[in-house]
């Protein structure tokens, strides 16, 4: 415990702390300032919105899991699931890879067919991250993150070029419309192919299909958001958005590249690899301190600005739990969790497999169950 004298001490530094850096946060406020009168109210429309999520992997409260299965599992908002499978950060990337075609080459997965796309047979050539089975070095977890990710596009990408839509449709997806999984100029190609689906829907079936990114948190806001405050950027009493210039994006990342997109080109800098969207700062909520949220507009749509958040607007408005938070994405996210009985069955899944690799030992199993997993939890009761 921090003693009362040291309250004191510590709280003279914070204030000298602040004296010193207010040149920073007065710089910041006259970067944000021009931004208050590009704010533009949003005008409702209506439209069929649909949101894809992948199950996250760091939220299975497994009690027991000494292979670290992880569930690739994406769904939609309503309830479709376009995959499930498990591997474990051992899983033979090799046959793994294989396992998305057919025997005679021909793609049987949604991921076997971006990789079909971009020209690629192995997950180690559609991302570096991702490298052969080899057992020289330990197996890194982190490669199932990135397969995870991988797959998530991949579901994007063949929704977007195969499904048969009923009416005009906002796709919503979780997180930005951006990447640095993807080797080489292979994200690029991939928003091609994206932008190549949206077309011909328009061209064959007369569907309009808008793409959105919808983040959490970003570190353009984070880095900014006291001083939108401070400035009155986005504190109307009804909806509005904002678009956010490419350089305040640039100030904002370690890795400049991941805010440049193909709008900003910059003589002698690396050409767009990462981006596929146009970032706004969208208040959905007509109180002017209601939340604002990161958004990704497709970048060839950005022109349509306006009608995607529009129809962003008339989900977002029936936002539950999460007020003024697009409703789709919400329920999408409530399918995907893997919590409670789901999470009961996939504990018991574990048991019974690892059970029967144990065979006569398995006995043994059945006992170490019944052991306390973790006895330190006992002070909390």
């Amino acid at each position: 415990m921090i003693e009362p004298q040291s309250y004191e001490q510590l709280k003279q530094e914070i204030a000298a702390r602040m004296l010193e850096d207010k040149g920073l946060l007065d710089k910041l406020r006259s970067e944000i300032r021009p931004l208050r009168t590009e704010s533009r109210r949003i005008q409702p429309r209506t439209t069929t919105a649909v949101s894809l999520v992948g199950t996250d992997g760091g939220n299975n409260s497994l009690q027991f899991d000494p292979f670290l299965v992880q569930l690739i599992r994406v769904v939609d908002s309503s309830n479709n699931e376009y995959c499930l499978e498990a591997i474990t950060p051992t899983t033979n990337v090799l046959r793994l890879s294989a396992s998305q075609f057919d025997s005679d080459g021909s793609p049987r997965t949604a991921l076997g067919r971006m990789m079909a796309y971009l020209g690629v047979k192995d997950l180690s050539q559609i991302s570096h991250m991702i490298r052969p089975s080899n057992d020289s070095y330990p197996a890194s977890p982190s490669w199932v993150q990135v397969y995870r990710e991988l797959v998530e596009w991949s579901i994007l990408f063949s929704i977007i070029r195969e499904k048969d839509f009923g009416t005009d449709t906002l796709i919503v997806f979780d997180g930005l419309l951006r990447s640095k999984v993807f080797a080489g100029d292979l994200f690029k190609k991939y928003l091609q192919g994206l932008l190549e689906g949206i077309e011909q829907q328009k061209r064959k079936n007369r569907r309009k299909i808008y793409l959105a990114g919808v983040a959490k948190h970003s570190k353009v806001l984070s880095r900014y958001r006291l001083a939108m405050a401070l400035e009155q950027v986005l504190t109307t009493n009804y909806p509005a958005y904002v678009q956010i210039p490419r350089d305040l994006e640039e100030k904002s990342y370690v890795w400049a590249e991941y805010a440049r997109g193909d709008d900003r080109v910059i003589g002698g800098a690396e050409a767009n690899k990462y981006v596929g969207g146009k970032l706004f700062f969208v208040k959905f909520g007509s109180g002017s301190r209601d939340h604002v949220w990161p958004i990704d507009i497709f970048l060839p749509q950005v022109v349509d600005a306006q009608t995607v958040i529009g129809y962003m607007l008339a989900d977002a408005l029936n936002g539950f739990p999460v007020p003024c938070y697009p409703q789709c994405l919400q329920k999408a996210h409530e399918n995907a969790a893997l919590v409670d009985f789901d999470l009961d069955i996939l504990q018991d899944q574990i048991y019974d497999a690892i059970r029967s690799v144990l065979k006569d030992e398995a006995p043994s199993l059945d006992a170490f169950r019944l052991q306390d997993a973790d006895p330190s939890q006992r002070r909390y009761s």
